[in-house]
C-alpha cells in the first residue's frame, strides 16, 4: 500500500468531520431545543460548542487558544511524518491506519480551532480575534439516565452517575484510533522483535535461548 493513501484516510475523516460540522451549524439549533434522538433517549444530535480541549478543559486567556491552537499543528505536523517514516521502515498496515484516524481528527479540530471564528464566528466574546479562536462544534451526545451509582461499587458508590461528553466525529475517529493500537499493540509493534531478533523469530529454541541470556545479564 502506498504511503499517500493513509493521507487518503485522513482525508476522508476530515471531510467527513467537517461536512458534519457544517450541516449541524446550518440545520440545528443549538442547546437542548434542537436536540434530535437518534437511538431513544440514549443516542442524540446535540449542537454545543467546546472552547478548549477535550472535556472542555481551556488554557488561560488572552493567549491559551493560540497556543493550543499552534500546539495542534506541530501535533498533526509529527504525526504526518510518522506516518512516512513508519511507512518506510514497512509497520504493519493496521498500525498506520490507525494513526491515519488519529492524524484526520486532529486536522479536523485544528480546523475548527484556526478558521471557526471566521467562518461560523463563534470565538468567545473575550477573544482577541476571531482567527485561532474558533470554537470545536461537537454534536453526538451519549445521554446515559440520571441517577447515582450503586452504594456498594468501590471509588464510585453513591457518587452521581456523570454526563458522557458531548463529541464529534474527529474526536471520535482519535479515540477509536487510539483504542485499536492498545488492543493490538502486541500483532502491531512484533515486527520490530522479529527484525530485531530475526533468527530467534523463526527459531523457538534460539528465543528460548535469547531470553535465558538476557535474563542471566539482569541477575
Amino acid at each position: 500500500m502506498k504511503y499517500w493513501k493513509y493521507y487518503l484516510v485522513a482525508l476522508l475523516v476530515i471531510v467527513i468531520d467537517q461536512l458534519s460540522k457544517w450541516a449541524v451549524h446550518r440545520y440545528m439549533p443549538m442547546g437542548m431545543p434542537g436536540e434530535i434522538p437518534v437511538l431513544g433517549d440514549w443516542f442524540k444530535l446535540h449542537y454545543t460548542l467546546n472552547p478548549g480541549m477535550a472535556f472542555g478543559v481551556e488554557l488561560p486567556a488572552p493567549y491559551g487558544k493560540v497556543i493550543l491552537t499552534l500546539f495542534r499543528l506541530v501535533a498533526v505536523t509529527g504525526i504526518s511524518y510518522y506516518i512516512y517514516r513508519l511507512w518506510k521502515q514497512h509497520a504493519p498496515s493496521g498500525l498506520i491506519f490507525c494513526i491515519s484516524l488519529i492524524l484526520g481528527g486532529a486536522i479536523g479540530n485544528l480546523v475548527d480551532s484556526i478558521f471557526y471564528g471566521v467562518l461560523y464566528d463563534n470565538a468567545p466574546f473575550t477573544a482577541p480575534t476571531p482567527w485561532l479562536h474558533g470554537q470545536v462544534i461537537d454534536m453526538l451526545f451519549v445521554d446515559f439516565p440520571d441517577g447515582f451509582f450503586p452504594a456498594s461499587w468501590p471509588l464510585v458508590g453513591g457518587e452521581m452517575i456523570p454526563d458522557f461528553p458531548i463529541f464529534n466525529i474527529a474526536d471520535a475517529c482519535i479515540f477509536v484510533g487510539v483504542v485499536l493500537i492498545l488492543l493490538f499493540q502486541n500483532r502491531f509493534y512484533s515486527h520490530e522483535e522479529e527484525e530485531a531478533h530475526p533468527v530467534a523469530a523463526n527459531d523457538p529454541a534460539a528465543a528460548q535461548a535469547r531470553r535465558d541470556a538476557e535474563a542471566s545479564e539482569v541477575v
